[in-house]
């Protein structure tokens, strides 16, 4: 019992530094240029980058672990091969539209470019799977979080995958909305 706890507090504080870190430095670059002003901007950007690639891939880390040593926590009233087959349709579901969406944005959008060059902004997206979901990054991209939890069965890690959804919305609300509105005006 104390393993899963430590386990979720992990994926929990994993999830927050990334939340918290990227929302900081994005808001912080929103507001003074601290990336551009003191690298050049795309010098800063790649900075950026970087840094929050490592804090996203320990998020995702974290997360996996957490799955893998809470499986078989997870007792539903279905069998396995239904909660397996769920798992995977959203495991696949929300893949494919993650990349939809990445491969539609391009890879500097999907690590906010436009905070760091405003100027290379576009507009909101309404191609690929935008035409259908204003955000499928953060809607529909965070399935597969859910499915995992279900094909390994853990009730930890869709509490996690819950918890990740949840603070990346309150992110978007946060960080990412308010800036949009300043480059594009209210939606």
């Amino acid at each position: 019992m104390l393993r899963r706890v430590i386990l979720l507090v992990y994926a929990a504080l994993s999830r927050l530094a990334y939340v918290l870190w990227v929302g900081y430095a994005l808001r912080r670059e929103d507001r003074t240029g601290f990336y551009a002003r003191r690298l050049g901007a795309e010098a800063g950007f790649q900075r950026f980058r970087r840094i929050a690639s490592t804090i996203m891939n320990h998020d995702a880390l974290a997360f996996g672990l957490l799955c893998v040593f809470t499986r078989e926590t997870l007792v539903l009233p279905v069998g396995r091969p239904v909660t397996i087959a769920v798992g995977i349709v959203l495991a696949i579901v929300g893949f494919g539209t993650k990349l939809w969406a990445a491969r539609t944005l391009g890879g500097r959008a999907y690590y906010w470019y436009n905070f760091f060059v405003p100027q290379s902004a576009t507009g909101p997206a309404n191609a690929g799977p935008y035409r259908f979901v204003s955000n499928p990054m953060y809607t529909v991209g965070y399935l597969p979080t859910y499915g995992i939890a279900l094909i390994l069965a853990s009730g930890p890690g869709l509490v996690a995958a819950a918890f990740a959804q949840i603070s990346i919305m309150v992110f978007y609300l946060v960080v990412e909305k308010p800036h949009f509105e300043r480059l594009y005006g209210p939606s």
